[in-house]
């Protein structure tokens, strides 16, 4: 299968590559794609180079399927070429998430619903992956009413960019800012561009793309989202009001027997989800697991995951999986 990846040289880029070999996708010619400046680099995939070629020759190569990272407005322009080249697009910006006639895919939870007529295809944010595939087993059996969220999010949900800052500033050196303040020893409660509401454009994905993969706009979200000095993963404090009521270790059960899901919740060992330990896996972590004594049928999770990877490059490679199961790519 011929497969393009464009953005292969940003963070996630190289992460779907990575992801891409590790889990044996049947790639018979990658196509490494970047902007011009990029074009000629070479890049390694399977311990093989390959040369970065332009969207244009991309897109007049034909790929089966062609994975997107680079950014919104590329995603806005580029995808429908592909799409009308007979590419099937998956696209890890916010570009076309919230259209209506495009699905907004976590294969654990709804990869049924792709159809071959499908040629843009949307990878959800980070954040709101991680706690949609703890969210939907819980929802399905107990009907969730309501989700209040915060989460502590890694810098390399900004980019190369943010990860620069935060070196330069462990070393005490000034240079380019990704933030309007500093990041390091700091926790800063602005994670994307501020929308009319006083909400961040983060914040909001979180409130739209939960309903939207679970198909249910009653449910109620709220959501604070937070940047904070790490690089492994992201981490979000969830709480849960459910319409029926629901027993703390049948939580557990159900949460432990979800695909992709691990459960991590032990408070005599110190056993819970941390991004020190999330990174560079494919699973989403859940922990401190409790009853919400405040409320009537309320529940308190923490959750983390890698956020290039089960966030992003994995999510996407899932989602080729699937379009290659079922011979829907193409």
């Amino acid at each position: 299968m011929k497969v393009a990846v464009v953005g292969a040289t940003g963070m996630v880029g190289e992460v779907m590559l990575q992801v891409l070999a590790e889990r044996r996708f049947p790639v018979t010619e990658l196509l490494p794609v970047a902007s011009e400046r990029s074009v000629g680099k070479e890049v390694i995939f399977q311990g093989k180079p390959h040369k970065v070629i332009g969207l244009a020759d991309a897109v007049a190569a034909k790929p089966a399927i062609a994975l997107f990272s680079a950014g919104g407005a590329i995603s806005l322009e580029w995808a429908p070429k592909f799409a009308a080249a007979g590419t099937t697009v998956i696209d890890n910006s916010s570009a076309w998430r919230m259209d209506p006639d495009k699905k907004l895919v976590v294969p654990e939870i709804n990869a049924s619903q792709i159809t071959r007529e499908d040629k843009i295809i949307a990878n959800p944010n980070c954040s709101t992956i991680q706690m949609v595939m703890a969210l939907a087993p819980l929802h399905k059996k107990y009907t969730i009413n309501r989700v209040v969220v915060s989460t502590y999010q890694s810098i390399t949900g900004t980019g190369v960019k943010a990860v620069r800052q935060l070196e330069n500033e462990y070393a005490g050196q000034q240079g380019e800012m990704a933030y309007p303040y500093p990041i390091h020893r700091n926790a800063l409660p602005h994670c994307d561009v501020f929308e009319e509401n006083g909400y961040t454009k983060e914040e909001m994905k979180l409130v739209r793309e939960t309903q939207k993969i679970l198909d249910d706009n009653t449910i109620a979200v709220t959501s604070t989202a937070i940047r904070i000095p790490v690089v492994g993963g992201h981490s979000e404090s969830v709480n849960l009001q459910f319409e029926n009521d629901f027993d703390v270790n049948d939580i557990r059960k159900l949460l432990n027997e979800t695909p992709g899901v691990t459960v991590q919740d032990n408070t005599d060992t110190n056993t819970y989800p941390m991004p020190i330990y999330a990174q560079g896996k494919d699973d989403v972590f859940v922990g401190r697991i409790r009853r919400d004594h405040s409320q009537p049928n309320s529940l308190n999770l923490w959750i983390v995951a890698d956020n290039l990877r089960k966030g992003a490059a994995t999510n996407t490679v899932q989602i080729a999986e699937y379009l290659a199961a079922n011979q829907l790519a193409g």
